[in-house]
């Protein structure tokens, strides 16, 4: 056994995690012509992805299959060894294959090849070595190679395996953009745990309701409702008319808006100054979409109205962040 001073130890863990971090980076010279046309690819598959890899390859392919997954793409991951004994009949003739080797040339993987050109799928080949079989026989082929390994012995796969994780969530991460993946198709496929949690929550379960609301008829003057702003501390007022729906709401822009353009604001109307037709939601929608509205339109505190756009609550991204909708 090997003695090690702790300043040994220090020194190669921070030599691993440069070289695993190293790994990564070197990535993004390979993000181009042959990356979109793998996105494509994927995009337009009519079955599933189907992910194979033996030894640590198929470990991380089984967590890409895995990624995929939870978020929009169908996938599952297949052991090349014993695909040939059975499992490949898994495989359509809609699918396609992400295949996995450092070396491109695993002997298992070698093994499935014909199988998968029988079926006609087209396939992805991630590997190290852009002169192998593997990358021969893809149609797309994703360089994965690493400068060397993290093992001292340069023999472990350890900074290639790095590297074919941080690739795969690269293809699982843009196809989710692609797909317009939302929080909510994310809440479908993990509706327990921490990750769901908050996302179970539905508007009504976080607005703010009754005499907490700062609702307002348009009949009355900016100035006045100045003061309502002021009470309430959710930065806006929902403003309604006659017949009580919602027809704008006055924030505190507004405000800084109406005191800049106008000299003398005594005489204003708050319907002459408000913002017309603001955003607004049901209280049956999820919270998480709540908060994409916000965020997409930059603003605080959202309006929720009923089936006769008659207000029934406020709705605050504080409250929405404390309940750990994000």
């Amino acid at each position: 056994m090997v003695t090690m001073t702790l300043s040994r130890i220090n020194e190669l863990a921070n030599e691993v995690l440069d070289v695993e971090a190293s790994s990564i980076l070197s990535l993004k010279r390979n993000i181009g012509e042959s990356f979109e046309k793998a996105i494509d690819i994927l995009y337009n598959c009519k079955g599933r992805v189907i992910v194979t890899g033996m030894g640590k390859s198929g470990i991380i392919g089984k967590k890409i299959a895995a990624t995929m997954s939870s978020t929009g793409t169908p996938s599952y991951f297949l052991h090349p060894a014993e695909s040939t004994h059975g499992d490949s009949g898994v495989i359509t003739r809609e699918d396609v294959i992400i295949a996995i080797s450092n070396s491109g040339e695993t002997q298992e993987l070698m093994n499935l090849l014909p199988l998968i050109k029988r079926f006609g799928c087209l396939m992805i080949g991630m590997t190290g070595n852009m002169n192998s079989t593997l990358a021969k026989a893809s149609d797309i082929t994703l360089d994965i190679s690493v400068e060397k390994e993290a093992c001292p012995l340069g023999k472990a796969p350890t900074a290639s395996t790095t590297a074919t994780l941080a690739m795969g969530d690269t293809l699982a991460v843009c196809l989710m953009e692609k797909k317009g993946f939302t929080k909510e198709d994310f809440l479908m496929f993990h509706p327990s745990g921490k990750l769901g949690k908050g996302l179970t929550y539905k508007v009504k379960d976080l607005m703010i309701t009754g005499d907490k609301m700062p609702i307002v008829s348009d009949s009355e003057s900016f100035t006045s409702v100045l003061n309502t702003i002021s009470e309430y501390k959710l930065g806006m007022a929902m403003i309604i008319d006659s017949s009580s729906q919602l027809v704008g709401v006055l924030t505190d822009g507004d405000i800084r808006r109406t005191i800049i353009k106008f000299q003398n604001t005594s005489d204003l109307s708050v319907r002459d100054v408000m913002t017309l037709n603001p955003k607004r939601i049901t209280s049956d929608a999820y919270a998480a979409s709540a908060l994409n509205l916000m965020e997409k339109y930059s603003i605080t505190a959202l309006a929720v109205v009923d089936e006769n756009n008659i207000p029934a609550g406020v709705i605050h991204v504080h409250d929405l962040l404390r309940a750990g909708v994000a």
